[in-house]
């Protein structure tokens, strides 16, 4: 897909995925990879981090990151989510991946999916902010996961940069009972037990109201995909 918007006139393409937006602990967390027309092909493996082992997706991260222009994985805090909401959080998230990009300035912004979660016309973010630039076009495409190489590499980056976050969170003895290095902070039924038994912590999303009987309540903007 990515050959083909290049020829299109689009010369450098920056895919991007999100991991965590339905997690009831921890970030959300966009991953982003730009490519160019020097980029060789993507590195075998590489497609949408949810059909590939934890060790497959750790071992592919050196690797996109060779075959990439530039990359970058940007969070968003759980305060965050709670102050702002989950669509501005992600929003806020992909700026911050944006940001890392450096001097490399993508022409077309490929997203998975069929809404634009990375725009935002009320206000002029880090992507309006590039030396005085209109922000790049975004396009959206279902399943671009598995049709861009891009957009299946951002979301490999992501995977394995949350998942680490979530298991180093889980390492503290505060966090230990709600076993984040087994389900990253889902709606797991041994984390929502322990949010039964023991209430939230600083990690968990409290404005979705996941405590109350262990049940999730999310935010009508923030449906868990």
């Amino acid at each position: 897909m990515e050959r083909t918007l290049q020829r299109e006139g689009y010369a450098v393409l920056v895919g991007m995925d999100e991991v965590g937006r339905g997690a009831l602990a921890g970030p959300v967390s966009v991953g982003v990879v730009a490519i160019g027309i020097s980029c060789r092909t993507a590195p075998q493996g590489v497609k949408d981090s949810k059909l590939l082992t934890p060790a497959a997706r750790e071992r592919l991260v050196p690797r996109i990151k060779r075959w990439a222009l530039a990359h970058g994985v940007g969070h968003a805090w759980p305060e965050e989510i709670d102050a702002v909401g989950i669509m501005a959080a992600l929003r806020l998230a992909g700026e911050r991946a944006l940001a890392q990009l450096g001097d490399t300035r993508p022409d077309l912004v490929l997203l998975d999916g069929n809404h634009d979660w990375l725009t935002d016309p009320t206000r002029v973010g880090l992507l309006g902010l590039l030396e005085g630039s209109q922000p790049p076009p975004v396009r959206t495409m279902i399943k671009a996961d598995l049709r861009c190489s891009s957009v299946a590499a951002a979301s490999v980056l992501a995977k394995v940069e949350r998942d680490g976050l979530m298991v180093q969170a889980s390492a503290e003895p505060r966090h230990t009972p709600y076993l984040w290095e087994h389900n990253k902070g889902y709606a797991a039924p041994e984390h929502q037990e322990a949010l039964r038994r023991l209430g939230p912590s600083e990690w968990h999303r409290r404005s979705w109201n996941i405590a109350a009987a262990g049940t999730v309540v999310v935010p009508e903007e923030g449906v868990p995909q």
